[in-house]
């Protein structure tokens, strides 16, 4: 092989394994099949494990919004005007979960 082949080979090679995955979610979007494996994993105690029915200690909460999960997930509270479909507070912050709040909410979509 000559050199020059070789050089654009070796840089067609860089370039393929920098470029970005297109099948991969892009920013401020979630992987619905990860939120779906955290949902079942995490939620499921207390929701049901069809988002879209009731729980045993809480509502359904299929079409929750990444701000209802923000708001819920890291500060335990509702978003401002947001009126909640069961009167409790029996569930608390978990912050371990931030960083799943984009897939979980792909997943409930």
């Amino acid at each position: 092989m000559r050199p020059g082949a070789l050089a654009g080979f070796t840089l067609a090679l860089i370039l393929a394994a920098c470029a970005e995955d297109s099948t991969a979610p892009g920013p401020g979007s979630g992987d619905p099949n990860r939120g779906r494996q955290v949902y079942l994993t995490q939620c499921t105690a207390c929701h049901n494990p069809d988002p879209s029915k009731p729980g045993s200690l809480a509502p359904p909460v299929k079409g929750s919004s990444p701000v209802l999960l923000e708001a819920r997930l890291v500060r335990g509270m509702y978003p401002p005007g947001y009126k909640p479909k069961r009167e409790s507070s029996v569930m608390q912050p978990m912050l371990h979960l931030a960083p799943a709040i984009p897939d979980l909410a792909a997943f409930l979509q």
